[in-house]
């Protein structure tokens, strides 16, 4: 759980580097997350229509307040393997641009220090 924190205290840290089991564990957290939200949002009513389907608002308030800190460890993910977080762009690509980010976020980070700084795996 203190992966999740510890993204949430860097909110819109883009600079350093994040290492795989920080990202993961944020991922998976907020996922689990997500659905007890969404499973209350359905329970209590707080759905609303949206074009053909709905979504719950407090779904939507809690996506829209880790935005930032997703967008910011995705980032610094993508520094760990020494890549710009430019590189968060190909998941406009359909399909293709999805599988090249999984395969950057499940790969090892740079051993040492990079350009995005010192080796997190090290400080630990």
């Amino acid at each position: 759980m203190h992966y999740y924190f510890d993204v949430i205290k860097k909110y819109a840290q883009f600079s350093g580097r994040a290492r795989r089991k920080e990202y993961w564990m944020f991922a998976l957290i907020t996922f689990i997350i997500a659905c007890i939200i969404s499973a209350i949002d359905k329970a209590a009513g707080f759905n609303i229509a949206v074009g053909k389907g709905e979504i719950g608002i407090l779904s939507l308030i809690y996506a829209l307040a880790l935005f930032l800190p997703s967008l910011a460890v995705s980032v610094r993910r993508l520094h760990d393997i020494n890549k710009s977080g430019w590189f968060l762009l190909l998941d406009l690509i359909p399909v293709v641009g999805s599988i090249i980010l999984l395969v950057f976020n499940c790969t090892s980070g740079t051993i040492g220090e990079n350009n995005y700084g010192a080796d997190p795996k090290a400080q630990n």
